[in-house]
């Protein structure tokens, strides 16, 4: 883990719902943030970015406008991350939270100087509220600000173990990947991320280790080269 100054860990809000499906797995949340304070107090930077299908995803509605759709997702992500900022808290670290529009008094506007100054006297930082405009996922949010921030690699906990060549969950005979190229990931459109991350990513040099936030130990065990995911650079 030495190698790694600054992270960008992005949870989804699947994992962190956990087998109940919606809202928040508390228990599952805590080891998280266990493993949190771990890379915290080894001097590793972490900034965190979350999604929010454990409440609301607006591409699935068919009713209403797409715009007020993204509104609510991005307003999910704020809840995340105040949970999951708390959880972080509780276990005896510092946070800050940070969004691209005003929230009253649960997070800061977004400036890269201040969060990269939160990080370097030791805060776990949060990045809520996606990019603040329709359109733009919570992975294209983590791609723009791990090169804003100058992360070192994207640790990305999902529901899913890596990267398949098909779903594992509809082929029973799909095939990890331990390691494969974003070039590769476009060309035959496998859908573990979107479009506009792999790209983003792609260019600006920011490898992504994807593994299941479920795993016991997962995101430790994969900064410290027990791979059990998928290096995607």
């Amino acid at each position: 883990m030495a190698e790694y100054k600054r992270i960008l860990l992005k949870l989804s809000g699947e994992a962190m719902a956990g087998e109940k499906g919606f809202g928040f797995d508390e228990e599952n949340c805590m080891r998280v943030a266990k493993q949190i304070k771990l890379l915290n107090e080894q001097g590793i930077e972490i900034a965190i970015v979350t999604g929010g299908g454990n409440f609301w995803r607006g591409r699935t509605s068919k009713t209403i406008d797409r715009t007020k759709a993204d509104s609510i997702g991005m307003l999910g992500t704020v809840m995340n991350c105040v949970y999951m900022s708390e959880i972080c808290r509780a276990c005896g670290m510092e946070t800050s939270i940070y969004t691209p529009f005003a929230c009253g008094t649960v997070s800061e506007l977004f400036s890269k100087d201040k969060a990269v100054a939160d990080l370097k006297s030791g805060k776990v930082i949060f990045l809520a509220g996606g990019t603040g405009h329709p359109y733009f996922s919570t992975d294209t949010t983590t791609a723009l600000r791990a090169i804003e921030l100058e992360c070192e690699v994207v640790v990305m906990g999902k529901n899913i173990d890596g990267v398949y060549d098909s779903d594992p969950r509809t082929n029973p005979d799909a095939r990890k990947y331990d390691r494969i190229s974003y070039q590769e990931l476009l060309d035959k459109k496998l859908g573990v991320v979107d479009l506009t991350f792999a790209v983003m990513c792609m260019e600006n040099g920011v490898n992504t280790l994807i593994f299941s936030l479920n795993e016991e130990n997962g995101i430790v065990n994969n900064l410290s080269g027990k791979l059990s995911g998928t290096i995607v650079y």
